[in-house]
């Protein structure tokens, strides 16, 4: 069986049982960095790092993490992943790596193995807003699925395009050109019976219709 609860996991935080009248919902988040070298520890892993940094600038909830560096077989990237959404209870996923055309690249294939419901729109937008950089990335396969209540995103490896698929594009005056697809994240996890996601505009402007936006939002 493979082993999937690691060194690297995050510790639980104390958070209150009732959170002040207005405030934030608290966010449990699983991220998955899914590499041979960095689990074996031949370099030091940067997208576990890089998923929690960008996800602490750009989330104004309470957030707790559990986290995993695992290496790239199927069996046990669905495992990490049906464990964080059914034991851990998580509310997002983010996986990083594994995504490309390379025999062991499987992240996508073992997303789908633990998926209810897929959700083509995020990796054909990962794709495109990639496509600004590299002609390269017309080879990657992230996809976006639903298992129960919890949203799953495959994203790239590199800490950069992490942060350009989540945060978009902006113009030579720092205004946002190309939404990223974090965009759409906070009410997808509404529709599915997750938690309030509220984001900093200055990181990434969430988008959601009039009628589902709370009131002060």
């Amino acid at each position: 069986m493979t082993q999937i609860q690691s060194p690297h996991s995050t510790p639980t935080p104390t958070t209150p049982t009732e959170p002040a009248p207005g405030a934030p919902e608290a966010v449990h988040i699983g991220l998955v960095s899914i590499s041979d070298r960095a689990s074996s520890g031949v370099y030091a892993d940067q997208g576990l790092p890089s998923l929690r940094e960008w996800l602490q600038r750009a989330l104004r909830n309470p957030l707790r993490f559990s986290e995993r560096l695992i290496p790239d077989e199927r069996a046990g990237i669905a495992a990490a992943l049906r464990e964080l959404v059914d034991e851990q209870a998580c509310d997002l996923v983010l996986t990083t790596g594994g995504t490309g055309p390379a025999p062991r690249d499987v992240t996508p294939e073992a997303t789908l193995d633990v998926a209810d419901r897929v959700l083509p729109g995020f990796g054909e937008e990962m794709r495109r807003i990639s496509l600004h950089f590299v002609p390269t990335a017309i080879l990657s396969r992230q996809v976006g699925v639903i298992r129960g209540k919890a949203l799953i995103l495959n994203l790239p490896g590199q800490p950069k395009s992490i942060r350009e698929t989540l945060e978009g594009l902006r113009d030579a005056d720092g205004k946002p050109a190309v939404s990223g697809v974090f965009a759409a994240v906070p009410y997808c996890v509404d529709l599915i019976g997750g938690p309030y996601l509220e984001t900093d505009p200055e990181v990434c402007a969430a988008f959601r219709p009039k009628s589902a936006r709370r009131p002060g939002r």
